[in-house]
Formats: structure tokens, C-alpha cells, sequence
């Protein structure tokens, strides 16, 4: 949207339908594109190298955080970095570790080349975090929501805590399932729905299997933005358990909507959350329980924590800087090199 508001035709499409380079490159003849731009600096951009077209990069997050760890991952990704005109981390960590990361490879290349060589990362990464505009659907039906969530409890007594994210391991949404269901046992007016799409079909197979044998959890599948925002608005509470994240739009999201955030205590998590200010961190499926009854029978932690988060969202992930920054970054994949 922001790229199109600057007059920009752009083709939207996902890396994982993309099995090969040449795929791209037939892409790129058939669409006429005259620059890109990837998400993932693994998944989106090693599909890009080699085609002389202009390309920028965005971190998503596992790439820094889990493939960086990975040798050949690690080395793809340096080259892209390198033929990369920019890359946007979405916070200053998330910058300095990609920098670090590949600074690291350069030097390692230096000594046994016996030559010095360029940083691939220096002054080519740009902080931007995720901007945010929240779009609830007005018409959306909370009660039959529930009905269909198979809750059949009034509305006025329930606590929904919901937990966004596509089901793959690095989102861990089993992480709280055991902790959750127990104390729905003692308090069943409590219950964790996790929503999002099945992303790894085999472990999708194992979180829909823990799910119905555990009382108090549900799952729902992928829902159209406008009915998961209409939901959030609705919900008690958003909860991220992450393994990694690059920035939870998620949890910003909620924020915005002025709905409580617990997220599990990670880096890129706490960049965000302020425990106790913008919201509560939680290190172990115990400290989420502890926290989450905490915040039903304290109202004024809430107002606390929903006040602060609408602030620092308002404050700090402004759309309208997002979309100013993008479009100046775009015009770096103008023209040729030397420009």
C-alpha cells in the first residue's frame, strides 16, 4: 500500500511458492519488474540474487535470530546482504546483531583471502520499526464467535486470552496449552484461543491433537484482518509464546486496540513490551498463569498497561512514517549502482 500510494506497480507474491532462482527470473521477464523487494533475508532473499534487477531487503526475524546460526544458511545470506541496495531491521538489536553477524563472515574472509574486504552490512541497514493501523470489522458478531469456538458461556463472565500466530515450532503455541488447561480446571470461565493459519502441516497435526484433548483451549483457523482485529477488540487479553520474533505485529496490534499484551520474555518481545508499563513478560508457562490472574483480578494494572501500550504504539510505530521511510528507500532501487 505505502508503494502504491507513491505510484509504484507492485506484485505481491509469497517465496514459498517459489521453488528455484529461474522461477524468479521468469517472473521478472513476465511482469516486467524493475526492482524488488524481500521479506527474509534466507527465505525471500536468496531467490533474488544474480537476476540485475535492483533489490532491498527486509529482516523478518528468524533469519537473524535462528538461520544466521546455520553455515551454508548463514553464508547464502551474506551474499545477499551484499548485493542488497538496503535492509530494514525493525529495531535497533535486531540492526546491530545483522551487523555483527556479517561483519563477523567479512573478516573471517579477510584473513583467508589475505585481502580486506567491505563489510557486507556497513551503512546499508536502516531501522524501521512496523507501523500500525488497526481495521476491527464493525459488523463482526462476538457471541456468535464463541458459538462457533464451541464457548458456550455468557459473554459479560468470560476471559478469552488469544494467542495469535501461524502454526509452525518457532511460535510454540503448545507452550502454554498444559499450564492454561489446568487452570481453566479451577476457573472455567478462562480459555486460550490460538488463531492463525496451519503453515507446517505436519506439526499443525500435533497442535490440533494436544488442543482437543485440553480443556479450555481452542483453535480456530486463518480469519480475514478486519475479524481477527474485531476479535483482539473483543478478547480479554492478546498472548505472543514465541521461541523468536523479529516484531509481533500482533502484539503491537493489540496495543493499538487497547487489549492487555503477556508475551514470553525474548528479545524481540521485550523490545517492545515493558514489563509491568506496556505489558507483562513471562519466562515460563508457571509465571504465565501467575501474571494472567493477576491481570483479571487487578482492573487498575489493566488500565495501567492498555493506557501505556496505546502511547508507545501511537508513538513509536507511526503508519504514516513507515510509509514515508519506505517510500525514500524505494528510490534507492532507482537507477543504476552508481547512483
Amino acid at each position: 500500500a505505502h508503494l502504491e500510494a507513491a505510484g509504484h506497480v507492485c506484485v505481491l507474491k509469497d517465496a514459498f511458492d517459489f521453488e528455484s532462482p529461474s522461477e524468479i527470473a521468469n517472473l521478472i521477464l513476465a511482469e516486467n519488474c524493475e526492482a524488488a523487494l524481500a521479506l527474509h533475508l534466507y527465505r525471500g532473499g536468496r531467490l533474488l540474487q544474480g537476476h540485475r534487477i535492483p533489490f532491498g531487503i527486509i529482516f523478518g526475524g528468524t533469519d537473524v535470530n535462528e538461520d544466521a546460526n546455520q553455515g551454508e544458511k548463514n553464508t547464502v545470506m551474506g551474499r545477499v546482504l551484499e548485493e542488497a541496495r538496503f535492509a530494514v531491521a525493525f529495531t535497533e538489536s535486531m540492526k546491530e546483531m545483522a551487523q555483527a553477524q556479517w561483519k563477523a563472515r567479512q573478516i573471517s574472509l579477510a584473513v583467508t583471502r589475505a585481502v580486506p574486504v567491505q563489510p557486507h552490512a556497513k551503512g546499508k541497514i536502516y531501522v524501521q520499526s512496523q507501523g500500525i493501523a488497526t481495521t476491527p470489522n464493525a459488523a463482526f458478531n462476538w457471541n456468535t464467535f464463541l458459538q462457533r469456538s464451541e464457548i458456550n458461556q455468557s459473554a459479560d463472565n468470560l476471559h478469552i486470552f488469544l494467542l495469535i500466530c501461524g502454526l509452525r515450532q518457532v511460535k510454540d503455541p503448545l507452550y502454554l496449552v498444559d499450564a492454561f488447561s489446568e487452570w481453566h480446571q479451577e476457573e472455567p470461565s478462562v480459555y486460550l484461543v490460538i488463531a492463525g493459519p496451519e503453515v507446517d502441516p505436519v506439526f499443525t497435526r500435533e497442535v490440533k491433537a494436544k488442543v482437543r484433548r485440553a480443556a479450555g483451549v481452542r483453535l480456530i483457523g486463518e480469519m480475514p484482518q478486519e475479524d481477527l482485529h474485531a476479535v483482539v477488540k473483543n478478547c480479554f487479553a492478546v498472548v505472543n509464546s514465541s521461541v523468536s520474533e523479529g516484531m509481533s505485529a500482533a502484539i503491537l496490534e493489540a496495543m493499538d486496540l487497547e487489549v492487555p499484551v503477556l508475551a514470553r520474555n525474548i528479545p524481540g518481545n521485550a523490545a517492545v513490551v515493558k514489563h509491568e508499563v506496556t505489558g507483562l513478560l513471562f519466562s515460563n508457562p508457571q509465571e504465565f498463569v501467575h501474571l494472567a490472574k493477576r491481570l483479571v483480578s487487578d482492573p487498575a494494572l489493566e488500565k495501567e498497561i492498555v493506557g501505556n501500550g496505546r502511547e508507545y504504539v501511537r508513538m513509536y510505530h507511526s503508519w504514516q512514517v513507515e510509509r514515508d521511510t519506505y517510500q525514500q528507500l524505494i528510490s534507492k532501487l532507482e537507477g543504476s549502482t552508481e547512483d
